[in-house]
């Protein structure tokens, strides 16, 4: 049987995928490794996987298909995955030998015992190739530790701290009971696949191990400043599928620590949206910043509310000064957090 299946979305991945793949391969024939080549023209990123898939055919998969960008990958990889848990690594990231080992140890003790642990949190790490620095985000102060709990025993997060893919194995039955899709072609869905399943989490553990390692640098990269200003777009996009698709009343119902933290993550990306609408400027720009948070209020007043209590109301000041504190505070916490 397969205890974890990893799903590694590639588009002309060829310089750095190998060193992505060799990492995963420590978990040895316990694990599937899905390369999905997500139509890949520039390079020979395809020939790549296949020699993968040749050299180890019982661990390594590969799915050749159209472009349909990173969102498309991980719905494929949701889609075949054998394994009974499942983790997206990106081909510019990688993961900790150690820390996987320990990860591995962990499910199969799982197993063994009996239990079915929902979601597993790890640490993980920013690689910031621009000035060789590493910046490393834990939850010690969240989740309690080498226990199983739920959602009552959570601790609140700090300001800069938050949940990502990156920190999140899931168990593959509650992905597929959440029952979404990512949509094609569209980047940011990361916090699609984060947010959805949360509500029908009922236990997890904290792994306190730094497994993830985060690349940041690469100029086109979805997270560099100038790409998010040329595809806010599509990051509105995907902040929209979660707010229309958001009952925040229901999943107060299920868990108020669950509504607590999903308005929390909705809120972050409404601040980004604020930000970077503000370091535009343009009339056109601005005018859409206000008839954003109007929608909301026109949607839904109770949400509308809760937002406003989250970060995203701190960067929703009103006139030139209020965007001017708001790109500001971006600024001094991206240099404090080094999140992108």
């Amino acid at each position: 049987m397969k205890y974890i299946t990893f799903t590694v979305p590639c588009y002309n991945s060829a310089a750095y995928m190998r060193k992505c793949i060799d990492s995963l391969l420590v978990a040895g024939e316990d694990a599937e490794i899905i390369i999905v080549d997500d139509g890949s023209t520039k390079d020979n990123t395809g020939e790549i996987a296949d020699e993968y898939a040749e050299k180890y055919p019982s661990i390594v998969r590969v799915i050749h298909q159209e472009n349909g960008g990173h969102g498309s990958g991980v719905n494929q990889g949701m889609k075949n995955a054998t394994g009974l848990y499942f983790k997206v690594v990106d081909s510019d990231d990688w993961l900790n030998k150690e820390a996987l080992k320990k990860l591995m140890t962990l499910i199969k003790n799982f197993h063994a015992n009996g239990d079915e642990v929902d979601l597993i949190f790890c640490n993980y790490v920013y690689e910031h190739v621009e000035d060789n620095t590493t910046h490393r985000m834990h939850y010690k102060n969240v989740f309690p530790k080498d226990k199983i709990f739920t959602w009552k025993a959570m601790r609140s997060f700090r300001v800069g701290q938050y949940l990502m893919m990156h920190s999140m194995i899931h168990r593959t039955a509650i992905l597929r009971k959440a029952d979404f899709e990512l949509p094609k072609h569209t980047f940011y869905v990361d916090s699609i696949f984060m947010v959805k399943p949360l509500p029908l989490v009922k236990t997890m553990y904290y792994l306190n191990e730094d497994l993830y390692r985060y690349f940041i640098g690469r100029a086109d990269q979805s997270v560099n400043q100038e790409i998010m200003l040329k595809r806010i777009d599509q990051y509105i996009r995907v902040t929209d599928i979660l707010i229309d698709e958001y009952d925040y009343r229901a999943v107060r119902k299920i868990n108020r620590k669950i509504e607590k933290y999903m308005t929390r993550h909705i809120g972050i990306m409404l601040s980004i949206i604020s930000v970077l609408l503000a370091m535009d400027g343009s009339e056109e720009a601005i005018a859409r910043r206000k008839q954003y948070w109007k929608n909301i209020y026109a949607k839904d007043r109770g949400l509308y509310r809760e937002l406003r209590r989250t970060v995203a109301g701190l960067t929703d000041l009103p006139g030139r000064p209020g965007r001017a504190i708001a790109v500001k505070g971006y600024r001094v916490t991206k240099k404090i957090f080094k999140y992108n």
